[in-house]
């Protein structure tokens, strides 16, 4: 037995020496695993290398937030606020018998919608208490369940629309800050964001959200100018209730008197919310605004040669089941008059623009305005890139209607800020005009030259203006023009252009290491609350200035140098008097 085991041959062990050599003549046999150095980096978990370099991007609105990692293209969840996230655990009253027709009791005292609102514009007397208690318990559930991330502390960066009133962002932050054990978080432009996400960086950036609508002006990645309007989703439901009361009564806009508003208890905010999603619509310009010239002959598409029916004449009864009222009901509307609500929300042709206050403006003469007052440099470029955002922008047809009516009142009006009857009756006396046949748009006046009184021929002429002398020719500029991919940047057309949105915007700067406008520590955020940013002797002024200069806006993050305490700022958040 001895004998046959000793003949059997041995199995190929590496010796010692092998072993500390590296196994140099293993390497040439059968596959193995390559050596690697023994450290901690190596084998250490690799969840905590990936905790440090996720980033949540956070996007903070007043009807939904967002939230998701940084560098993907959607987010991860999408939360809406209503009544159904605020119930206890065990809280099982939706099942009981008669619980959806009892909205009424539920919602007795209340602003009518205020149970889907994270908060409202006006904080005086609004609890801000509850407003972090309900965010807290969104992202707790929106990082448990669908982020599927532990609690180790992570950077966020939140996006915000610049108006935020202090006391709402002090909230939101001391929530993040005590509740979530983060270390940084980076705050962000919504319009800029929504401009970076457009490929873009200028632009017009036009956002219908729920309690106003905000005109944005981006010039360089920075905000040069704000205009709002209280025009936007919350008036547009107020009207589409208003429309399905007088139809379920049987009334006609008409016979309700001004001012007077539809009662709140007639139908739900629910039922209201998806029949103005589903069913709204926009009618288009009465006027249909000049094209630019083409080159050639228009190309002609294969369509139907029988005539088309007009939406804004459809007489289609549309049947509308409404479960809310009490008793149900069902109404028939004609489609045509479908478009009502959104004409009287947004647009409200029914009055002159001087009946207007300035934060009630319609959305096409507030977007004109808004170019207007703009710089000339500024405005060609953004009147180039108009960037509709918003859950107000889905309704069909309501952003090429915006469109056409900006374009009309540019051709209409041209690009002139004084305008009226006497600038009118002055452009069109030919005795207050040096040049009769000369339109004020059609450029700078001709310089006119002298030559030599002698009449020598090598005398070149001399412009008397020296502020219209031609302009010496830029060496940079040329050489960029000689590139085969130049491609001049459109300016002084109007021109809209689709964006991914403010959190993709968001996702991509944050994935790309773009510097935030402000960035916020949380020892320092504990220590000193939103006071600390608001204390003129706290911050670096010259640091500020140099981070003003960086491409992305002013704010950014201030540090102090030193044993020094450390300054730092809130950005276009904050108010440094």
């Amino acid at each position: 037995m001895a004998s046959e085991a000793d003949a059997k041959p041995t199995l190929a062990h590496r010796s010692v020496s092998n072993i500390r050599s590296g196994g140099r003549e293993s390497m040439s046999g059968s596959p193995h695993t390559p050596l690697r150095p023994l450290s901690t980096s190596v084998f250490g978990s690799p969840s905590s290398a990936r905790a440090e370099e996720e980033i949540i991007i956070i996007e903070l609105g007043c009807r939904k937030v967002r939230v998701g990692f940084a560098g993907d293209s959607t987010p991860k969840r999408i939360v809406a606020f209503d009544a159904e996230h605020d119930k206890r655990a065990g809280d099982y009253r939706a099942w009981e018998p008669g619980y959806e027709d009892d909205w009424r009791k539920r919602t007795a005292g209340k602003a009518w919608g205020s149970d889907h609102e994270l908060w409202q514009l006006d904080i005086r007397g609004q609890d801000l208490g509850l407003v972090g208690d309900r965010l807290e318990r969104v992202l707790r559930d929106a990082f448990t369940r669908y982020l599927l991330i532990d609690s180790k502390p992570r950077r966020i960066s939140l996006v915000l629309p610049p108006a935020v009133p202090l006391p709402l962002l002090s909230s939101s932050l001391s929530t993040l800050f005590r509740n979530f054990q983060i270390p940084t978080i980076s705050l962000l432009s919504s319009p800029v964001m929504a401009t970076f996400a457009a490929g873009v960086r200028s632009g017009l950036v036009v956002d219908m959200g729920w309690n106003e609508t905000i005109v944005t002006a981006v010039y360089e990645f920075r905000e040069v100018q704000t205009w709002r309007t209280v025009r936007a989703g919350k008036k547009l439901l107020e009207e589409t209730r208003s429309f399905l009361v007088n139809a379920i009564q049987d009334r006609t806009p008409e016979s309700q008197s001004e001012g007077e508003s539809s009662p709140k208890d007639v139908i739900s905010f629910e039922e209201c919310e998806e029949i103005a999603t589903r069913m709204l619509w926009c009618k288009k310009s009465e006027k249909t605004p000049k094209q630019g010239d083409t080159e050639g002959l228009p190309t002609l598409h294969e369509a139907d040669e029988s005539d088309p029916i007009d939406p804004a004449e459809d007489s289609t009864p549309t049947r509308i089941y409404l479960s809310s009222c009490k008793p149900s009901k069902t109404i028939e509307v004609p489609f045509s008059q479908l478009a009502e609500p959104c004409e009287t929300a947004f647009f409200e042709t029914r009055y002159a623009p001087a009946c207007f206050d300035d934060h009630e403006f319609p959305l096409h003469l507030l977007i004109y305005r808004a170019l207007l007052q703009l710089p000339l440099d500024v405005r060609a470029m953004c009147m180039s890139r108009i960037i509709f955002g918003g859950g107000c922008s889905n309704i069909a047809g309501l952003r090429g209607r915006i469109f056409d009516e900006v374009s009309l009142l540019a051709q209409e009006k041209g690009w002139d800020p004084i305008q009226g009857k006497g600038a009118d009756a002055y452009r069109n006396n030919p005795k207050l005009k040096r040049n009769p046949g000369r339109q004020t748009n059609e450029g700078p006046i001709p310089t006119i030259q002298q030559t030599d009184p002698s009449g020598s021929s090598g005398e070149e002429a001399v412009p008397l203006d020296p502020a219209h002398a031609p302009v010496d020719a830029d060496g940079v500029e040329e050489h960029i023009r000689q590139d085969k991919n130049y491609r001049a940047p459109v300016q002084g057309a109007l021109r809209a252009i689709d964006s991914l949105g403010p959190w993709c915007g968001a996702s991509m700067a944050t994935q790309l290491k773009v510097p935030a406008l402000a960035v916020l520590e949380r020892d320092i955020w504990l220590q000193q609350g939103v006071n600390g940013a608001s204390r003129p002797n706290e911050v670096d002024v010259q640091a500020q200035q140099k981070q003003q200069r960086t491409s992305m806006g002013a704010g950014g993050l201030i540090r102090g140098q030193g044993n020094q305490a450390t300054s730092w700022t809130l950005g276009v958040w904050g108010n440094l008097a």
